[in-house]
């Protein structure tokens, strides 16, 4: 894991704390609300984060970007299916606050949890991308992810059918 000291501009990578819950649910609530980021149409209580935040340890990692002390985004490693053949198999996330986008923070957070699966030796990387996240799809390509399919209507929010790519690293 790569660590700065915090009082530079240079992004630090931990992993996430149950103090963390608060920051992260603003993040991700905020894509609830206004983007097709996720496909989740309700926003999350802090409680809901932070049983999401503790069912995650060993591979299923939650980590974290600050920036000056200030944690700007987060990425996650969630179990695929829960069948145990699928267990080699993770789905990734990653989330940067919109007052930090743009810098590169995804691509630092991307980069930490393809090592992170590797570390704990898992196969395949699967992502899942609604439709209206060029940006997410040119980062996973960016790190080798290729197009394995598309899902048509499967999702709905704002008021429209959404289609959804998935995404596939194998490691």
């Amino acid at each position: 894991m790569r660590t700065t000291p915090s009082n530079t501009t240079e992004p630090v990578v931990r992993d996430a704390r149950a103090s963390d819950a608060e920051v992260l649910l603003g993040i991700y609530n905020r894509e609830v609300l206004e983007t097709t980021a996720t496909l989740d149409a309700e926003p999350r209580t802090l409680e809901q984060q932070q049983r999401w935040l503790a069912e995650r340890s060993g591979g299923h990692v939650v980590i974290v970007v600050e920036v000056d002390g200030t944690v700007a985004g987060f990425a996650s490693l969630s179990p695929f299916k829960e069948r145990a053949a699928y267990r080699p198999t993770v789905e990734n996330s990653v989330y940067v606050d919109p007052d930090f986008q743009r810098r590169g923070l995804g691509r630092v957070l991307m980069s930490e949890l393809i090592e992170r699966a590797r570390m704990f030796g898992f196969h395949s990387v699967i992502a899942r991308i609604a439709e209206g996240n060029p940006g997410s799809i040119a980062l996973h390509e960016v790190f080798g992810y290729q197009t394995v399919g598309v899902e048509r209507e499967v999702g709905r929010k704002f008021g429209r059918w959404l289609d959804c790519t998935e995404m596939q690293l194998m490691l």
